[in-house]
């Protein structure tokens, strides 16, 4: 079995992370630096083929991202985040599921600067939160290309202080259909690229 396989087969059934105790996460990360030592792009930041586009978060241990499902009558849909690499901009997107017709969106943009081979500083500059129904949402794509024509949402759309939140990401594996990131907080991130999220 490969090493991407393995990882695969550690993280199944795991929703993202929420179902994972401790000895699986242990395994998962295990599993993840395997993965990383067999990277086949050195350079990811200089791959920017490879690297643009809408990715889909697989499993992370960030405790902010598998918050997002301890509200009582909301669970966490799917989390995607986009990066647009000739804009230098990055969209967190998380879609909630509630009741029929409440379903919501938690969505953060950034933009990012290169700063090594693999690592990017995150400034992080609108976050915008609502209803799906009430913002038309579709697509993570149709909703960045909203958000890029100046669209602004409510009830929630504001600008963030650059001092207030701000942070790096390493890129530590990066292929043509899988994304390993590890954050300044120490969290990792296990993406995979989405190809049938085109407008």
């Amino acid at each position: 079995m490969s090493k991407k396989a393995e990882l695969l087969e550690a993280i199944a059934g795991k929703n993202r992370g929420l179902l994972a105790n401790e000895i699986d996460n242990v395994r998962v990360l295990s599993a993840i630096q395997q993965l990383e030592d067999t990277n086949p792009t050195k350079q990811p930041l200089e791959a920017k083929d490879l690297l643009n586009g809408d990715w889909r978060l697989l499993y992370t241990t960030s405790k902010g991202i598998l918050g997002l499902d301890r509200f009582p009558l909301l669970k966490m849909g799917q989390i995607y985040q986009c990066i647009r690499v000739s804009e230098a901009k990055v969209y967190n997107i998380a879609e909630i599921i509630g009741l029929p017709m409440l379903e919501g969106l938690v969505s953060v943009a950034a933009t990012f600067e290169p700063v090594s081979d693999k690592r990017v500083n995150v400034m992080f500059e609108r976050s915008i939160i609502g209803l799906q129904r009430l913002f038309g949402y579709n697509t993570p794509a149709k909703f960045i290309q909203q958000i890029e024509s100046g669209k602004k949402f409510f009830p929630f759309d504001f600008k963030i202080e650059r001092t207030e939140q701000k942070g790096w990401l390493d890129i530590t594996y990066l292929d043509e259909d899988m994304r390993i990131g590890r954050g300044n907080e120490g969290n990792v991130f296990v993406l995979t690229k989405e190809t049938s999220l085109a407008i």
